[in-house]
């Protein structure tokens, strides 16, 4: 079978799937991104690299989707040259997020498109408008957010089916393309990420163990989409519950997604100086981004895990600690609700109760025998639900080669 995989990131969500597709000597596997992801002797990788940026004077509404027309149609050139060159793919399962995948059924107008549905905006009822703190500031942003679906809008007119991680992010997007869309989540490798009581990291020339109290706390960049205001506003009172506890927080100073912070300053900034005078930094360790393996060990040496976040996409990390066996208090958001049930495989709280934030935790580091039974049912949960090898892989796996009907591997296509 011949399967083109398209993302702007390679391998983001398709990390795993690349070397079960290759695993199988008969696929033939090419790539498409802008990156520099080295392939090998079996697979192909073709880049793209857009023509120009952003019009400076562009209609502030349609910014976002002529970004992703201009590499929508760089991948489009270099699938030509594919094309030409013979490749024919059964199957292109892509990210449309960027928009490369727009022209693709223009080159291979037989080849089955699978397109990866991360996220479908709404100027409602999800992470906009969802944090009163960050009101919308103009009338607006509902015309933009609604521009901003045109690029998904788009793919649902030529897209065979979908893939959504989580049933909520499945339920965001609209009839009729919902109902094409299968939930299957990238997964999680719950061999490598899973228990260690002897788990430790060194920091700053000290040693933290799971034999100590520690309070663990994820972004990938330290912003309010995924709560860290909210988590700093209760650290100054979980720290007077928890004396003898360590505080280690991981997270970049960008924004992945919402507002960027007010100019000349980082959102990480911004509310450690909203409550700095009543911390004990010595407890507090800014770890910024840290590689995977680290991340691990951080999660396996975790008294408890905190996660918070907007209705949004739901981060790998809370799966992630789920397979480690952290006992997790987290948001009581709709994303989280579809994993983590209260009282079972973890506690949850008001996203924006930061008092009651501080005391959940904190009763929990103090409650051996409930956090014993959190953790050992949420790896459970992880494992039957998440699990890379006998869940995850295999579906996915047997979605993309549904997806290749027999009867057009060796059709000749050619539109233009």
């Amino acid at each position: 079978m011949k399967i083109l995989l398209v993302h702007n990131n390679f391998p983001g969500q398709f990390k795993y799937l690349i070397h079960r597709l290759l695993a199988e000597l008969s696929n033939e596997v090419v790539v498409f991104t802008m990156n520099d992801f080295q392939g090998g002797e079996r697979l192909k990788v073709v880049r793209y690299q857009a023509a120009k940026g952003t019009s400076r004077d562009v209609h502030p509404w349609v910014a976002d989707i002529e970004t992703k027309v201009i590499r929508g149609e760089a991948a489009f050139l270099a699938a030509c040259q594919l094309r030409d060159s013979g490749f024919v793919p059964d199957v292109i399962f892509a990210h449309p997020g960027w928009g490369e995948s727009l022209f693709l059924k223009d080159v291979w107008p037989l080849s089955k498109l699978l397109i990866y549905c991360e996220f479908h905006y709404s100027p409602e009822g999800r992470d906009v408008g969802f944090d009163p703190e960050f009101p919308i500031k103009k009338d607006s942003t509902a015309c933009r957010i609604r521009m901003k679906n045109v690029n998904n809008l788009m793919h649902f007119d030529m897209a065979d089916g979908g893939i959504s991680p989580t049933n909520w992010q499945r339920s965001t997007f609209p009839e009729p393309f919902r109902s094409k869309i299968e939930v299957v989540h990238d997964g999680v490798d719950t061999e490598l990420l899973k228990p260690d009581p002897k788990a430790a990291l060194r920091i700053n020339d000290q040693e933290i163990s799971a034999k100590q109290e520690v309070i663990t706390f994820v972004n990938r960049n330290l912003e309010p989409y995924r709560g860290y205001h909210i988590f700093m506003r209760a650290l100054p009172a979980l720290m007077k519950l928890r004396p003898k506890a360590k505080f280690l927080i991981v997270g970049g100073n960008g924004v992945s997604y919402g507002a960027a912070a007010p100019e000349g300053k980082t959102w990480k900034q911004v509310f450690l100086d909203e409550v700095k005078e009543d911390l004990d930094l010595s407890r507090a360790y800014f770890l910024g981004n840290i590689s995977h393996n680290h991340f691990i060990k951080l999660l396996q040496l975790s008294t408890v895990h905190v996660y918070l976040t907007y209705p949004f996409v739901l981060s790998w990390s809370l799966l992630e600690a789920m397979s480690c066996g952290c006992a997790i208090v987290a948001s009581d958001t709709e994303p989280v609700r579809e994993v983590i049930e209260h009282g079972k495989t973890g506690m949850l709280v008001p996203f924006f109760d930061a008092e009651r934030l501080a005391r959940q935790v904190a009763d929990l580091a103090d409650d051996s025998s409930l956090r014993k039974k959190l953790s050992k049912a949420a790896r459970r949960f992880a494992r039957d639900n998440y699990d890379l090898e006998t869940v995850c892989l295999p579906r996915l796996e047997q979605i993309v080669y549904r997806y290749a009907p027999l009867s057009h591997k060796r059709c000749p296509q050619r539109l233009i």
